[in-house]
């Protein structure tokens, strides 16, 4: 099975059930190899096929700057940037997860490629828009 970037599917379920909290929860990001099995069937953060390298820490990074925006009929979230200063490591894709709620998947990430970086590795979050946003949901 391959990479697929999507919002996990237990996460589209836990938000009706109200157990995440975007804003108040820590949610972090880790990174993975080519060989990680991530898709809409993640439901918790793994450390199998993390990564290693210079700069980075198992489980990843809290990530920042979280809001929760509206825009007519869609909701959305924006996160900040993440970056590794250093970051010498190569990563094919990450999850974002909620470690407030025992690591329950958010949503996977596919960099289309493994991505390289011999300095620092900067993950670029879209535009904060209702069509842009990461995380995003609509009527």
């Amino acid at each position: 099975m391959s990479i697929v970037q999507t919002q996990t599917t237990s996460f589209k379920a836990q938000l009706y059930q109200g157990i995440h909290d975007l804003t108040t929860d820590v949610i972090k990001i880790a990174l993975y190899t080519g060989d990680a099995n991530l898709n809409a069937d993640t439901t918790v953060y793994s450390a199998t096929n993390e990564i290693t390298g210079t700069g980075y820490t198992a489980g990843g990074k809290i990530m920042t700057g979280i809001t929760v925006s509206t825009s007519g009929y869609t909701a959305y979230v924006d996160f900040a940037d993440v970056v590794w200063n250093p970051g010498v490591f190569t990563a094919r894709c990450a999850l974002i997860y909620n470690s407030s709620k025992g690591n329950k998947s958010v949503a996977v990430l596919d960099f289309g490629s493994d991505k390289t970086s011999t300095s620092t590795f900067t993950i670029t979050m879209p535009a904060n828009t209702a069509t842009a946003a990461l995380i995003r949901s609509s009527n």
